[in-house]
């Protein structure tokens, strides 16, 4: 696989950071938290009609560009580091379980409102991501992928308020496709959510150089100081290495939507559970070095290093913890009681 960016998805990336640089400052992303819908609905109109966002996985017979989730997990990834609230992976997860698993006739009439901005969400778990804003409601069960019809959806709060969940309940649902195995739709979200988590610990990191650059004691700027620069290196490479492992794992997923065979599943499981787990505890990380390297101003409401914080506390909760994606790759007896002792893995363990 290659990981390596192309000059088209820079250019992408470039592009969706110069909008959400306007539009997506603190300011802005406090009053979309605020907002009724829980997100900046201008901003989100302008992602989906000036650049696409939503269309870029879609092919071009259903209206989309014909891109893959590799472009939308650098989107993802921008919408982390300015900590916008923003329905795009809930969207992206429910757009790759249609392209996985819903029937043609059921495609050829999802993915164009997918495409022009309408707000998808996947029901998972129990709490729905995004159910509240949500045009769209699918869920898997009994085998099958369903479209909820008229579907009853209690909000829910959550410690990082710039992210939505719902409870969602329905008496109608149409089966639009079959479902032998979820497990590859999770891999996909989890790989798409650690773009998101990526993007929150370059948003740390930049804000913890940026702050000891200015702030001065003893006469001369904190970030001088020599232990505060080795903590600071340690968060670029976690930082580096979680971008790595989050390239890795969104290119597999692209690479079985395209092509969902069974050596591509077993590729995806894989890095889906790296990054998972890497990104996840690397983000936990870095917003605690954020708080910590930011003094006291870090724990008032008026500053920014509370949202990341936030945003890695919510984003580790989502879908299976680091531990048990961790553990998932370790090689186990056949009861499956524990590590294979003569195994690499195990030793490190």
């Amino acid at each position: 696989m290659h990981f390596a960016r192309t000059e088209e998805q820079d250019t992408l990336a470039v592009v969706v950071r110069s909008l959400l640089d306007k539009r997506s400052d603190s300011a802005a992303v406090r009053a979309a938290v605020g907002s009724e819908s829980g997100y900046d609905e201008s901003l989100w109109q302008a992602l989906c009609e000036q650049v696409g966002v939503a269309a870029l996985p879609i092919a071009e017979e259903h209206d989309g560009f014909g891109a893959s989730f590799i472009e939308t997990s650098l989107v993802l990834e921008e919408l982390g580091r300015t900590l916008a609230p923003s329905p795009l992976l809930a969207t992206a997860i429910a757009t790759a379980a249609v392209l996985l698993h819903a029937e043609p006739e059921h495609q050829a009439t999802l993915l164009p409102r997918i495409a022009t901005g309408e707000i998808a969400t996947l029901a998972l778990d129990p709490l729905v991501l995004d159910a509240p804003a949500a045009d769209i409601v699918l869920r898997l069960q009994d085998g099958a992928l369903q479209l909820l019809t008229g579907p009853a959806i209690e909000p829910v709060g959550a410690l990082d308020q710039s992210i939505r969940f719902g409870r969602v309940t329905a008496n109608e649902a149409q089966a639009v496709g079959e479902v032998p195995d979820d497990r590859p739709v999770r891999d996909v979200a989890a790989a798409l959510t650690s773009a998101l988590q990526v993007g929150a610990a370059q948003r740390g990191l930049d804000m913890t150089v940026a702050y000891t650059l200015e702030r001065v004691q003893f006469g001369r700027p904190i970030g001088s100081f020599q232990a505060l620069k080795h903590r600071m290196a340690d968060m670029l490479v976690l930082v580096e290495a979680s971008r790595s492992a989050s390239w890795g794992a969104t290119a597999a997923a692209a690479a079985y939507v395209t092509e969902p065979t069974v050596s591509n599943a077993a590729i995806l499981r894989r890095r889906a559970a790296v990054a998972r787990s890497y990104c996840s505890d690397a983000l936990d990380h870095v917003a605690s070095e954020t708080v910590q390297l930011h003094g006291g101003i870090a724990i008032t409401w008026e500053h920014d290093s509370q949202l990341v914080f936030k945003r890695a506390h919510a984003l580790s909760h989502l879908w299976e913890p680091a531990h048990v994606a961790r553990a998932s790759l370790l090689p186990f007896d056949e009861g499956g009681g524990r590590p294979v002792h003569g195994s690499t893995v195990a030793r490190r363990v």
